[in-house]
């Protein structure tokens, strides 16, 4: 399939569904190409805001606030999945939808995904559907330790429980909510990595190099691009987030959460179809960051090198660093060398929530790495 691709300049306009902190970035990566951002997200206040030169304030199942969106923009995405498919499809009557609503509708949804990513023979952990305490319970006996994830609306390690027992595992099916889940087996990892995807309608595709990842508590702590990986490993991870694009014909771009066991196998962890936090440091090492690309593969647009110009990392900031009354002082970390600070421009911080993230670049991905950890020590004295 081939688009009329929406030339920056004018009038043309980019709808984001979702007003996060990854639409702020998207929009801001818009607006310097030169198109006109509109938003819509259920907080007044959203950090997207700032960037758009509309918001609407509505609710992801708002369909006719959604209508109204669309009606003024030339292309529509997201920055988020947990849109309500009445309102991806209602979108899509009205203008271009990118990604298109079948690819979300699989992504944000676990059984959904689980299933899809098996029904299509993608590399992935031994799973069940558990539709009972039962089931669950069953599924620990069959598989030994677990962890059981809600369907939706779990990320950063939220709707997720760990369980190595029977009893275990029916408290944990009540505590998600007594609906089906999907029981993982526990998985004894190597590292975390990810790969993402930048694909055109016309399948064109470019995939940035695979970053490594580590997460504390579910929640992504510090990214390196390049990851340092044997080169079979890398390869594999391109060529299976090009294959998952393709099965769902992304339009845009889509980061591929994988899991390196110990026993060598590689597996795919979660999808997520649009730009990622474990590339959040292309905006410092790559030729072209990923907000960039991805506002270039929904236009239309040539896609950008993704050649690392210089090895770079990346560490989240978490709300629990912001004392009560104290104010964060952000020079200590910006004294290190080649460190740059990312806020996100949310009006309160709480414990767990991602208010910006440091970046630092290095002559290697550990120079970096080391970097970025300093200047977040330093914030934290």
């Amino acid at each position: 399939m081939t688009l009329t691709a929406v030339l920056p300049g004018g009038s043309a306009t980019i709808g984001l569904l979702g007003g996060g902190q990854l639409g702020r970035m998207t929009g801001m990566a818009a607006r310097s190409l030169g198109y006109d951002v509109q938003v819509l997200d259920p907080d007044p206040q959203c950090p997207a805001r700032a960037i758009a030169s509309r918001t609407i304030t509505a609710r992801f199942d708002d369909a006719d606030a959604a209508v109204r969106l669309a009606r003024e923009c030339d292309v529509v995405t997201l920055e988020i999945e947990q849109i309500a498919p009445p309102v991806l499809a209602a979108v899509a009557r009205e203008t271009r939808l990118c990604p298109n609503a079948e690819a979300v509708i699989v992504v944000q949804d676990r059984i959904r995904q689980r299933t899809w990513l098996d029904r299509h023979g993608f590399p992935i952990g031994a799973f069940r559907i558990a539709r009972s305490a039962a089931e669950c319970a069953a599924a620990v006996i069959a598989m030994d330790r677990c962890i059981l994830k809600a369907p939706h609306g779990g990320y950063d390690g939220r709707g997720q429980v760990r369980v190595a027992t029977t009893g275990e595992a029916e408290r944990g099916w009540e505590s998600l909510g007594s609906r089906p889940v999907v029981v993982e087996q526990f998985l004894d990892l190597e590292l975390e990595l990810s790969v993402m995807i930048a694909r055109r309608a016309d399948g064109e595709a470019r995939a940035f190099p695979p970053a490594v990842n580590h997460h504390e508590q579910g929640v992504l702590d510090w990214s390196v691009c390049p990851g340092q990986l044997p080169p079979a490993v890398g390869d594999e991870a391109v060529r299976i987030g090009h294959a998952i694009a393709d099965a769902l014909d992304i339009v845009g771009v889509i980061a591929i959460e994988l899991f390196l066991v110990r026993d060598g196998r590689l597996l795919v962890n979660e999808l997520a179809p649009r730009p990622h936090n474990t590339y959040h440091h292309t905006e410092r090492g790559c030729s072209t960051s990923q907000f960039e690309q991805f506002v270039r593969a929904i236009c239309g647009l040539p896609l950008g090198s993704v050649n690392v110009v210089r090895p770079a990392a990346i560490a989240n900031l978490l709300g629990d660093l912001w004392r009560e009354g104290e104010q964060l002082d952000f020079g200590r970390a910006l004294a290190v060398p080649e460190v740059r600070l990312h806020l996100y421009g949310k009006t309160s911080a709480r414990p767990g929530r991602k208010m910006g993230h440091l970046s630092a670049l290095g002559g290697t991905t550990e120079e970096a790495r080391q970097r970025v950890l300093e200047a977040r020590r330093l914030l934290a004295r």
